[in-house]
């Protein structure tokens, strides 16, 4: 994996950017998160690819708000 920037989907839609960002940040820093609103998905962006990487294996599959991201 090179790339730093992770498409989240499955959002509830009272997610909000803080709250994902807080999620992700449990794996490293996040550099930005940008939730497309009302189509129940957004991206995350993280300072490095290695970060990207642990997060995808810490996240991928996993439970947030109720839902299976």
């Amino acid at each position: 994996m090179k790339g730093r920037k992770l498409y989240v989907g499955n959002l509830v839609s009272s997610v909000t950017q803080e709250e994902l960002k807080e999620l992700f940040s449990r794996c490293g820093d996040v550099k930005q998160v940008n939730i497309i609103e009302g189509k129940g998905f957004g991206f995350v962006e993280m300072w490095t690819s290695s970060e990207a990487k642990k997060a995808v294996g810490a996240l991928n599959g996993s439970d947030f708000k109720g839902s299976t991201n």
